[in-house]
């Protein structure tokens, strides 16, 4: 659940997006083997989709824990601990702040041990949203997006967890983010919990050249990312080599953009 566009780490920036169920690209081929429970009964969404991840509908990824690693090294979403990207952007007349950070930490997600990143938004200068996303890395190097423990503030106070899910919990699954070999036309689901999370992101360029704040890049990836619960919302989001996430915008359904203004790596 987004509060706000600019919350980068999480699968799809917002207007009070949800998110989506992680998928299939390749023409539905699975990335790592073996089988989660109960994943062929994931419900599908009544809306046709704007983005097809070639599932047929029926989502059901096999999760072998044995097929992770314990680093996360794709080139287009590097989260090594240490890192940390800001970014700036507006929406609905509002500048917001986000700061992402991978932190040292791990977490035991369906067998696997994921790699734990703070995610905080701030608008005028207070918090408005924290979350810690958990994402891991199959052995093909595809990242994998697991869940996120997310608390939105008012006033300063903690107010809402009602974005929070976990891949394994209450039939959630997770989703790929980021394919190792991304081609364009590739569609992935990148999280399910079925009327919370159902975002999705098909590949729309692979070099691409994009300014930002921070800096010009080339062999940028550009991607469409959509949910059907929220169907007139479509974002643009754009990854460098070496970097990753450097921006995002609304093209349809709002307005709203976030550019990286800086960007450190890790040790």
């Amino acid at each position: 659940m987004r509060a706000g566009l600019i919350r980068i780490a999480a699968v799809i920036a917002g207007l009070g997006l949800a998110g989506t169920a992680a998928g299939c690209g390749n023409g539905g081929k699975e990335t790592a083997s073996a089988t989660t429970s109960d994943a062929s009964n994931a419900p599908s969404s009544t809306v046709a989709p704007l983005i097809d991840p070639g599932d047929g509908g029926r989502y059901a990824p096999a999760i072998n824990p044995a097929s992770f690693v314990d680093a996360i090294d794709n080139a287009y979403m590097p989260w090594v601990a240490g890192s940390r990207w800001v970014y700036e952007g507006k929406v609905d007349g509002e500048v917001e702040r986000n700061v992402v950070r991978v932190t040292s930490r791990h977490k035991m997600v369906l067998g696997i041990n994921a790699v734990v990143v703070r995610d905080t938004v701030f608008v005028g200068g207070e918090i408005t949203e924290e979350t810690y996303d958990w994402y891991a890395q199959d052995f093909e190097g595809n990242v994998w997006y697991l869940g996120e423990d997310s608390r939105e503030y008012k006033k300063g106070k903690a107010a809402d967890t009602a974005g929070s899910w976990e891949a394994g919990v209450d039939g959630a699954l997770p989703g790929i983010v980021m394919p190792a070999d991304p081609r364009v036309g590739d569609a992935f689901r990148q999280e399910y919990l079925a009327g919370e999370a159902e975002d999705m992101m098909k590949v729309l360029d692979l070099g691409a050249s994009k300014n930002v704040l921070a800096g010009s890049f080339n062999e940028v990836i550009v991607t469409e990312e959509w949910t059907p619960l929220e169907p007139r919302l479509v974002e643009q989001k754009y990854y460098a080599r070496g970097v990753g996430n450097i921006g995002e915008e609304v093209i349809t359904g709002g307005t709203g953009s976030a550019d990286l203004v800086a960007y450190t790596p890790g040790p």
